[in-house]
């Protein structure tokens, strides 16, 4: 590996290891899947592994997309989080990357990193989990079970939408052609599109959209009052990079100090006010309140400061 290659190899390690990075972490998650996929599809045609006429989509869409049919799904169970990771078409990936990191920066810069990602894996699992029973209940699709798969983040996306509309439904997009467009119209509209496109075509996606859409908007309603539904993912992310991070271990060579004047030291040690050691849940409730009702824009610059502060808790 030449130099140039490390430069770019550690540049790329720096950006994904890097704190409250999220956003970037998701959308280049998504972003590797995709070129693996495609990268594989060339080789093996390429190589003769795979007859050029062969139906490749079906094959990786059977490894890693979500069946309709719970039986498959017992014995592919990992489907249900590789699903919102995997794309095929070009534009299907950059359509909801786009999406993802527009709507998605409202949601890191003002609900914290973690919340981000509980609300994209949250989004993903229950668009996952609409389409299943939609599939099994309906007469509708009663013909397609068994052989449909879903497979695309457009649910954790739509988590994130609707989650930044209800978050600040005043907020701004300026759109090409349209100009300055709150984002609850821009969330409603696609909503919209989604309910009525479950009886088209692509039925199974746009019912996964709407699932996503409902735990949007719970989550911040929830978090409104104080509830964070999302906080189990998060105990589990942190659980799963415990067996990968090592615990730092500091040693020092300072000789240690006796009892007795150790505890003069924590004694005359001034103790931080409350107001140093958190912001009371009170507070936070009535700003989410606020930008509810009025936009990001209404608050105070103490008010944005307590918010950041308690993002990033």
């Amino acid at each position: 590996m030449n130099s140039m290659q490390k430069n770019l190899w550690e540049e790329f390690k720096n950006t994904f290891r890097k704190s409250n990075n999220g956003l970037i972490q998701l959308i280049l998650i998504n972003g590797i899947v995709f070129l693996i996929l495609r990268i594989l599809e060339v080789v093996l045609k390429l190589t003769g592994v795979i007859d050029h006429s062969s139906n490749y989509h079906q094959t990786y869409l059977d490894l890693l997309g979500l069946p309709s049919d719970p039986g498959q799904l017992l014995v592919r169970p990992w489907t249900l989080i590789t699903t919102f990771f995997t794309h095929y078409g070009f534009l299907h990936i950059l359509f909801n990357m786009l999406f993802l990191y527009w709507f998605g920066r409202l949601i890191q810069e003002y609900l914290g990193n973690s919340r981000l990602i509980n609300l994209y894996i949250l989004g993903g699992l229950a668009g996952g989990i609409l389409y299943i029973l939609i599939y099994n209940l309906s007469p509708l699709f009663v013909e397609e079970v068994g052989r449909s798969a879903l497979i695309g983040a457009s649910a954790s996306v739509f988590a994130i939408v609707v989650a930044a509309a209800t978050l600040m439904p005043e907020h701004q997009f300026y759109l090409l052609l349209l100009g300055p467009v709150r984002i609850k119209y821009i969330a409603i509209f696609y909503v919209a599109m989604s309910f009525f496109g479950a009886i088209g075509s692509n039925a199974g996606g746009d019912i996964a959209h709407l699932g996503g859409a409902l735990v949007g908007f719970i989550y911040i309603k929830r978090l409104q009052r104080g509830v964070d539904v999302g906080s189990w993912v998060q105990s589990v992310l942190d659980f799963i990079r415990s067996f990968f991070v090592r615990p730092k271990v500091k040693v020092t060579h300072r000789a240690r100090a006796s009892s007795t004047s150790a505890s003069k030291k924590r004694a005359s040690a001034p103790r931080p006010s409350p107001t140093t050691q958190g912001i009371p849940q009170e507070e936070i409730d009535a700003i989410l309140d606020k930008i509810s009702e009025k936009g990001y824009e209404s608050l105070t610059k103490e008010e944005k400061q307590k918010l950041f502060n308690a993002s990033n808790n």
